[in-house]
């Protein structure tokens, strides 16, 4: 019945290969998406009107799903598997499935009622343009049925990662990619507007993640049936983990809807802007911090399960130094590229120089808080495996609030960029206190040489920094250059420039087998 792994070694660092090439096609398939969007709608009004239909779909998912579900849902269900076995897990999953169904179908037809309402929240400054606004209420209708799918999504994916099975949910992404991309080239002629199209292709691919989740869960005998039992005490544990896990996790999603309604108010494009720096954002922040919390999670709450504070302590300090191994060069070369990667992504057809430039100022603010976004992801696990949610809570509510003081500070004289620097640093300042609570709780306990360590990651910085400065050229011919020039020239300078980072760490004494990590599975 059960596809069971037994408990032998986990190498971690191989299963975050596994999560991080799927996510590295789903970001490459990603931008592809972009392209084709920025291509065939550009960056104003139309565009706007979409992506803030899709916005609070996407926030709610993360809430539901990614935030506080998968927090609250992945270490109750490793404790139970762990102390009571396989039946007992298998039996939870049923009665969670059976709830989150119901409530997050109620809450995707209230969406679904109140479209009108929810624009005038989260895009007021839409409601000056009457088209605009119906556009948006009319494709937030589409989409809003997403986050069943993708809550629903979420939970086979937290079981499916409990099982250490990581390369269907780090795959699934793919399809909404695929979905899209033929929405915007092969349906979008049959609509009216042809940007409708793009509604329904997300709706397609949550669809079709949830079916690609289901077919793995019945092959390990954990496809849900209906178990209503909403005071199982298991049940009303994650429920109770759920509220401010929500807070804990999401801040930054919480900020993003919360920049769109001030971006809203902004020079038409601001949005836009705003979501394709945001997307060359979430490639490193998926690629490292999402596939690094994801395989971290279950193996810290099997420690906490264990009482094994010292190997717990040991995990968290592994995944805080290959976060910066892997965020801070990619960091510096978002910051340094960013002229480089917008042209080749973006600047085609209806996507204008100034919009390139406008891209360019938000993709810049972000890159600032690129490591911060990354580290929250690492270091809010730590609390989350031990089922602890006050503290994340409040420091994410302090956090929330910093972020608002600063964008009302940045607005004024940067604009749309101002609303991303707050986001970046905000980011980075919930990642400070996370650590000195962890420190302070005796959770986490640095493992030595952290002060050599630090400085050999600041030499082979300095070095990448300056060669991509040098090797990229002029910005300005970036504009002037074809595709195929553009690629070319990217096809050798990132690598390049990977090489000389690791290079540099080799020559400074930093091998792999110091990062080569095992966990029972």
């Amino acid at each position: 019945m059960f596809d069971k792994l037994e408990s032998s070694p986990m190498n971690l660092l191989r299963a975050l290969a596994t999560v991080s090439s799927m996510t590295l096609l789903s970001r490459i398939l990603g931008f592809v998406r972009d392209m084709v969007i920025a291509r065939a709608f550009g960056a104003g009004a139309i565009t706007d009107a979409f992506f803030v239909a899709f916005k609070l779909p996407n926030l709610l998912r993360r809430l539901f799903a990614e935030g506080a579900f998968s927090q609250a849902f992945v270490p109750v269900l490793a404790e139970i598997r762990n102390r009571e076995g396989d039946a007992a897990a298998q039996q939870i999953i049923h009665r969670v499935h059976t709830l989150l169904f119901l409530i997050v179908s109620a809450t995707a037809l209230l969406g679904v009622l109140a479209a009108p309402l929810i624009v005038m929240i989260s895009a007021p400054g839409f409601t000056a343009d009457a088209a605009k606004f119906d556009l948006t209420v009319a494709m937030t209708r589409i989409v809003f049925p997403y986050i069943l799918f993708m809550s629903l999504t979420a939970l086979a994916a937290g079981v499916l990662n409990t099982w250490s099975r990581f390369m269907v949910p780090a795959f699934t992404p793919v399809l909404l990619n695929i979905a899209m991309i033929l929405a915007a080239t092969v349906a979008a002629p049959w609509f009216n507007p042809p940007i409708l199209a793009l509604a329904w292709g997300a709706f397609l691919g949550g669809v079709l993640q949830l079916s690609l989740q289901y077919v793995a869960l019945k092959r390990l005998g954990l496809l849900p049936r209906w178990d209503f039992s909403p005071h199982d005490p298991a049940v009303r544990r994650i429920l109770k983990l759920m509220g401010p896990a929500a807070m804990g996790v999401s801040v930054a999603q919480i900020s993003l809807l919360i920049n769109t309604i001030f971006a809203s108010f902004l020079i038409s494009g601001s949005v836009s802007w705003l979501y394709y720096a945001d997307r060359l954002m979430e490639f490193p922040t998926g690629m490292l911090g999402v596939a690094l919390g994801t395989i971290l999670l279950p193996s810290l709450a099997k420690h906490y399960a264990d009482d094994d504070r010292a190997e717990y302590s040991r995990l968290l300090d592994w995944g805080l130094r290959l976060t910066l191994l892997l965020a801070a060069p990619a960091a510096l070369a978002l910051a340094i590229l960013a002229i480089p990667l917008i042209t080749t992504l973006f600047h085609y057809g209806a996507f204008t120089v100034h919009d390139v430039e406008m891209t360019r100022l938000a993709l810049t603010a972000y890159s600032a808080g690129l490591i911060g976004l990354i580290l929250v992801k690492v270091l809010a696990p730590g609390f989350y495996a031990r089922q602890n949610i006050k503290t994340p809570v409040r420091i994410a509510i302090l956090t929330l609030l910093a972020t608002q003081a600063m964008n009302l500070a940045f607005i004024g004289p940067l604009g749309h960029a101002g609303l991303a620097l707050a986001i970046g640093l905000g980011a980075c300042l919930n990642a400070t206190i996370l650590y000195r609570k962890l420190r302070q709780h005796g959770i986490f306990q640095p493992q030595p040489g952290w002060a050599i360590y630090l400085l050999q990651l600041t030499a082979a910085l300095t070095t990448m920094g300056g060669f991509l400065w040098l090797a990229m050229g002029a910005e300005s011919d970036w504009l002037k250059i074809n595709l195929q020039e553009r690629l070319t020239h990217l096809a050798w300078l990132i690598p390049a420039g990977a090489s000389i980072y690791f290079a540099s760490l080799w020559i400074l004494g930093l091998r792999p087998a110091q990062f080569r990590r095992t966990t029972a599975s």
